[in-house]
């Protein structure tokens, strides 16, 4: 015989009921978070491949290939997909922070997730010095965020996994998206969400893991700092990893919120052609290389790690070039994985100076710092750097640098560039219609 159910069974049910269903939302978005990411850095790696292509047929096909890319590029991006310029991780910290369900939708949205993959891939393909990591952050918050329009109260807690998710899947570096999503997206631990935030992260590493197979980004490196000497390359590689982090921020805060200057508002009354004057310099910086600071520059930095050697000369200062122009030109892309290739060319010319050193090992130093000084996120700086690199014999240098290159970046810069320019996009959602301006380039 049957009893029906009381009034407090019934409430538990619903309870119980509504916890799995919110713990399934959380595992399902971080399969799509990891398989999105997978598609995307297969599509990337073809788009490169497509670029290097062309430049064996002619290497001066560039001066025409990328400008002219950079400029459709933005055409295509303010038409047919706003908000989805720059690396996307701006878009989904301000996503967090809206209470609006418009607002966050006209920032994280499967039709700008499309729009940032199909035009991500695009400025790799003309040659562009971006990355895919960030952008998918970006997508990975909007998968999350469609997952939970049913229920606007977990929204923010879903673009946190998702953004999480998506550093996890792309770097394959499940520690590392975790931190990345406490330290960078939230600045705080949220006990409610933690587990299922480690769900969807665990659940989107283990996509990759089907589809790409257990790697390391970097490859598998052993090479650690003798003991004297060479560890005064720390500080020297955090010092100048700072303030070139520093300044690279700071002209791209300045660039988006550069309305309130002369030379800021005619660049925004004029965004096309400013994005073909920057893919013009881009290319301009890839003929002065040699045809090496074009796309991610993960291969270059893959390469060099793996045989010990070191990057051209150029290569750091080309590099950090090249992906300023791209930043600031409005064109979807990210700066992850440039930012570690720039710090690596840097960290490549300070090794020169420590004769007896790994040069490896100096690398690691000048990626880690650069990149602690570009987003002032140290902690995420040094786990990602020793995931990636499957290096655990420099966590300590690693995490000495990073907290250097983080105290030397904020003498120039004072905030970290993801958070000063989430403050751009907030401001836009909440103001009037009347007086919204063109999204920033960043």
């Amino acid at each position: 015989m049957l009893w029906p159910l009381s009034t407090r069974h019934k409430r538990l049910f619903r309870l119980t009921s509504a916890r799995w269903q919110r713990r399934a939302i959380f595992v399902l978005g971080g399969i799509g978070v990891g398989a999105a990411a997978v598609v995307l850095a297969q599509l990337a790696d073809l788009a490169q491949h497509a670029f290097a292509l062309l430049l064996a047929q002619s290497r001066y096909v560039v001066l025409a290939v990328t400008p002219l890319g950079f400029m459709l590029s933005a055409y295509l991006t303010t038409r047919l997909f706003p908000n989805a310029q720059g690396s996307g991780i701006p878009q989904a910290i301000a996503a967090r922070h809206l209470t609006d369900q418009a607002a966050r939708e006209s920032l994280v949205s499967i039709r700008i997730a499309i729009g940032k993959v199909i035009l991500t891939l695009f400025g790799l393909l003309c040659g562009g010095s971006v990355g895919r990591e960030g952008p998918s952050v970006q997508v990975g918050a909007s998968i999350m965020f469609a997952l939970g329009r049913v229920s606007p109260r977990r929204q923010p807690g879903l673009i946190l996994a998702g953004a999480a998710a998506g550093v996890a899947a792309a770097f394959n570096t499940p520690l590392a998206g975790i931190v990345f999503g406490i330290e960078e997206m939230s600045r705080a631990f949220e006990t409610r969400t933690s587990s299922l935030i480690i769900a969807a992260v665990i659940a989107a590493g283990l996509t990759s893991l089907a589809l790409m197979g257990n790697y390391a980004y970097f490859g598998s490196s052993a090479m650690s700092l003798a003991p004297g000497v060479d560890w005064l390359a720390v500080p020297v590689c955090g010092v100048v990893g700072g303030l070139a982090g520093g300044i690279f921020s700071r002209i791209v805060i300045i660039m988006a919120r550069g309305l309130a200057h002369p030379f800021g508002r005619a660049v925004k009354g004029h965004p096309l052609w400013f994005a073909l004057a920057c893919g013009l310099a881009v290319a301009i910086c890839g003929l002065v290389s040699g045809d090496t600071i074009y796309g991610t520059g993960y291969q270059q930095v893959k390469t060099a790690l793996e045989q010990g050697g070191p990057l051209p000369q150029d290569f750091g200062i080309l590099k950090l070039l090249a992906t300023t122009f791209a930043a600031i030109s409005g064109i979807p892309g990210g700066i992850f994985s440039p930012s570690l290739a720039v710090g690596a060319g840097l960290g490549s010319n300070i090794a020169s100076f420590f004769h007896d050193a790994p040069v490896g090992a100096i690398m690691l130093l000048g990626m880690v710092s650069y990149f602690a000084g570009v987003v002032q996120a140290p902690i995420t700086a040094f786990v990602i750097v020793t995931e990636m690199t499957d290096n655990h014999a420099m966590v300590v240098p690693l995490m000495a640098a990073a907290l250097i290159a983080h105290a030397t970046s904020r003498m120039i810069c004072e905030e970290g560039i993801y958070h000063a320019l989430a403050k751009g996009f907030i401001e836009r959602a909440t103001r009037p219609p009347e007086t919204n301006a063109a999204p920033g380039s960043s």
